[in-house]
């Protein structure tokens, strides 16, 4: 089935990174029938480059202070779509895609009919290993579905104090704490999921009548895609697809200071755990803070082995920061 399909991309800051994902774009199997760039940029360098250039369906979208903010711009970027769309696709401006990206991803509307929402596949982060059902794996490796990968000193400690989580990638506990999407495998399957990674995501337009995002993420947005994906998620499925690959270079211009960043990574964690679980138990109110203490102590421990130990303590500080207002809250 022949979908019409439009691309949104919100940009801040970032002019060349966008040109080489509008450069994957345009060597698509798919082509979108329309792109929406929605820059939030203090400077005019992302439109002269544009000006410079030809993709085809493209049309440049330069907001206000008012609506900059990656929540406000895909809101913004939503409230211009074509109304003969039938999916609606987000991509981070530092992702490159695979050829058949798109096709792969509108596919699996066709697979599973009743999809709200579709995700690609990020495949430069996972360092996965196929090594058979069979496989029993040791205290410093996650396996999933016959494939195995290193843990990270967060998980391995996790474990030890029981504090990991038994929910498949993509899906979060009461205590929130997940595995990312990042955990499946490369197998070129299709998983169920209830978390999307916004970056590299697709809806139903019909999503949005009922749907935005939230403006509780402001700039630069950290969890912003948690959070709609849970709620789009309450009211019917969501699937990441494996084939639908793409290369994620985060890019550090655009982003916020550590400091900042260490306290979103606790005050929006906490938002999105409130909005999976909104009255928890005591033991999982327990359970929530202590991987929060647990993941604190070991970024502050990373200052002494980090080559920029001065973000990493700045980084260890804010989420020290984030936890104390969090306590406040007294929920």
């Amino acid at each position: 089935m022949e979908r019409i399909f439009t691309l949104i991309i919100c940009t801040y800051m970032r002019s060349k990174p966008l040109i080489k994902l509008l450069q994957s774009v345009k060597k698509q199997t798919i082509y979108p029938n329309e792109i929406l760039i929605i820059d939030g940029s203090n400077n005019n360098e992302t439109e002269a480059i544009l000006n410079e250039s030809f993709f085809k369906n493209l049309k440049y979208f330069k907001v206000d202070e008012i609506n900059t903010g990656l929540t406000k711009q895909r809101n913004y970027g939503i409230s211009l779509v074509q109304n003969t769309t039938d999916i609606i696709c987000f991509l981070d401006d530092d992702t490159v895609l695979n050829t058949d990206y798109f096709e792969q991803l509108l596919n699996t509307y066709n697979i599973y009919p009743k999809a709200l929402g579709v995700g690609g596949y990020i495949e430069n982060e996972t360092g996965f290993e196929f090594v058979g059902d069979a496989y029993q794996p040791k205290t410093d490796e996650f396996y999933f579905d016959g494939w195995k990968r290193k843990d990270s000193k967060r998980f391995i400690l996790r474990k030890k104090f029981g504090l990991d989580s038994r929910c498949p990638p993509g899906f979060l506990p009461l205590f929130s704490h997940a595995r990312s999407v990042s955990f499946l495998p490369p197998s070129n399957k299709v998983y169920e999921v209830e978390l999307l990674m916004g970056g590299v995501s697709s809806f139903r337009k019909e999503v949005f009548k009922n749907h935005k995002f939230s403006t509780f993420f402001e700039g630069y947005g950290l969890y912003e895609d948690a959070d709609f994906s849970l709620r789009v998620a309450k009211t019917g499925k969501l699937y990441l697809n494996t084939k639908a690959k793409v290369s994620h270079y985060h890019e550090e211009s655009g982003r916020p200071n550590k400091y900042k960043y260490g306290k979103m990574v606790v005050k929006n964690g906490h938002y999105i755990w409130r909005t999976k679980n909104p009255e928890p138990t005591f033991k999982v109110k327990i359970k929530w803070h202590a991987i929060t203490v647990l993941l604190i102590i070991i970024r502050f421990s990373n200052t002494f082995t980090a080559s920029k130990k001065k973000e990493t303590f700045s980084e260890a500080l804010g989420r020290t920061v984030g936890w104390f207002k969090v306590l406040k809250t007294k929920k």
